[in-house]
Formats: structure tokens, sequence, C-alpha cells
């Protein structure tokens, strides 16, 4: 599909109801996660103002989408591999986050971090990190952005320093449509919430209190995010502004795996089947969790965790002021 097929698809009039057999509708999907693909990279790509439709399009499309993977059932789509997912952030973004922490110049620590990033773990310790910065944590549907729904987005913000000084927090449920109250709510047995949970609650792409209120916190602070491509890919599709923002610059995630993996030495001796770069696992060696203890998959929980995680690991490698 090139980008005039691209946009010509998400411009169609297609109703994913009047689409009533497996076949139908899966090539309808196949087609809407291609253009959402296409669309995506030659928005990005196209320079800053120049770009040729605007990013409406992009999020409007995987709305349809979703309605359409509703209908093809959860069960069956996890068997198909997506690709609105990235696995991770990219390189420039890892040096953006890292700057925005040491308010430093992006030059000075790409210099140190090297050809495809191979010190970045001296970069990220050769300066003090200070400054207020946002956790963000979201459980989903789906793993794919595209195919599901957010619906708990934890916040919190934080002035980073050894005893940290996190507030309380915010936490929003979001609803499902209401064919989830009979099938359930997907993935419920990673993250435990339930249709009760969700009941006669605002969807996220139609809460546009919510919307706005984290659209400003991320473009006022760099955020933090275990596994930022998460956070990032799934707002791209979800949050109106936010592609808009991240392409401007405006939006800086910082993701503290890829802090972890880097600057934690424990992470290169443990074995790869222990996970060690995982919240949980990382928690439980900076003590932040107890060995008896659990991640609880849920949004302010995990990025509560995330944070006095974190703060502990730059303590012990004395990166504070």
């Amino acid at each position: 599909m090139n980008l005039q097929q691209a946009i010509e698809h998400a411009n169609a009039f297609v109703f994913p109801e009047f689409l009533t057999d497996d076949l139908a509708r899966n090539n309808e999907r196949e087609k809407n996660e291609e253009a959402i693909s296409v669309l995506t990279q030659a928005w990005f790509e196209a320079p800053l103002g120049a770009e040729p439709f605007p990013f409406d399009l992009v999020r409007n499309l995987a709305d349809r989408n979703r309605e359409l993977c509703d209908l093809i059932g959860t069960e069956q789509l996890r068997r198909v591999r997506g690709t609105s997912l990235a696995q991770r952030l990219s390189d420039d973004d890892i040096l953006r986050g890292a700057a925005a922490l040491q308010h430093r110049d992006i030059t000075e620590i790409r210099r140190t971090a090297g050809p495809g990033l191979r010190d970045m773990g001296v970069a990220y310790v050769e300066a003090t990190v200070s400054g207020m910065v946002a956790g963000v944590d979201i459980e989903t549907t789906e793993r794919y952005p595209d195919r599901g729904y957010i619906i708990n987005v934890g916040l919190q913000f934080v002035t980073l320093s050894p005893k940290g000084r996190a507030n309380k927090g915010y936490a929003a449920y979001c609803g499902l449509p209401q064919m989830y109250e009979q099938a359930g709510v997907p993935l419920a047995e990673i993250h435990h919430i339930t249709w009760s949970d969700l009941a006669g609650k605002l969807p996220f792409r139609k809460n546009e209190e919510l919307q706005k209120a984290l659209l400003a916190s991320l473009e006022t602070f760099p955020y933090m995010a275990h596994n930022a491509a998460f956070e990032d890919s799934w707002f791209m599709l979800h949050l109106t502004g936010y592609a808009e923002g991240r392409k401007a610059g405006r939006i800086v995630p910082i993701d503290t795996r890829d802090i972890c993996r880097r600057i934690d030495p424990e992470v290169r001796t443990l074995p790869h089947d222990a996970k060690p770069a995982a919240l949980e696992t990382w928690a439980r060696r900076r003590k932040t969790l107890k060995a008896n203890e659990k991640e609880r998959h849920l949004g302010l929980d995990d990025v509560d965790l995330m944070i006095r995680t974190v703060e502990a690991e730059f303590s012990e490698r004395n990166m504070f002021a």
C-alpha cells in the first residue's frame, strides 16, 4: 500500500458492523493496520508544518479499527501479530530523555554515548539529574494500540531527589463498549480490572477533560515510564495532540527500563529468564518492593513503584547533585 492508497483507505466510509464474516473483517483489519503504519511513517517523516494530512486521520482510522476488532474478538486477535507497538524508543529519544534529566545539550550526551549508544551507560551517570518529571503508567485491553483500549491511567509528579517528593498522584478508570460487560475485560488476569471498575466511566478517547489534562502534563514535564515505548505507542493513537507534541519536541519520554539496563551492573550478571530489567525484579533489587510482594499492574501503583525505584538507583549511582 502506498501513501495515496493509505490516505484513500483512511478517508473511505466503511462501517465495521456491515462486515458480517470473519474473512471480510480480517481483510479490512489488515488494510486498516497497514494504512495506519504507512500514514504514521509518512506523517513523521514530513517536515514539521508540511505534513500531507492531519494526524487526526490516523487516530480516526485507529478508532474505526478498534470497533472492527471488537467484532472479531480478542481471543482470535491474540494469535495475530500487530504493527502499531514500537519495541523501543529511538536512539534520539533516549538521548533527549537523558538531556532532559541532566539539563544538558543533547550533543554532549551524544558525544559520550557514541555510535549505537554503546556508552550510553556512561552518559547517564556522568552528570547529575534533577528537576520535576511526570511518572506515567497505563493499563490496556490489548498489546497493540490500534486494537484495544486504555482502561486505567496513573500519573504522578515528582521532584527528583534522594528522598523523593512525589505528590499523591492521579488515577482514572476509563470505560469500554457495553459488549465487555458480558465478554469480560480483556487481560484481566494481568491488571485485575473488572467491569465494576469501569461501569459508567467515559472511554479514554471520549474523555476530553482527561485527555486535555494528560496532554498538558506531558507537554509541561518530561515523563518517565517503564518501557516508555509502550505508553508512547498507545498515546500516539489514543491521546489527541500527543503525536503533534512529540514531533514538535514538546513531549519527551524517558524510558526507565533503558536506564535500568544501562546503569545497573546486576542486569548483566543475572540470567535472561530472570527478567532483570522488569520493574518488579528491579524494584526487589533496590528494596522498593519486598521479596514477597508483586507489582500491582495498576497505573498509579506502578508509577509510584517506578519512581521510588528510579530514585533508589540514582542514589546508588550517586547521580543526584
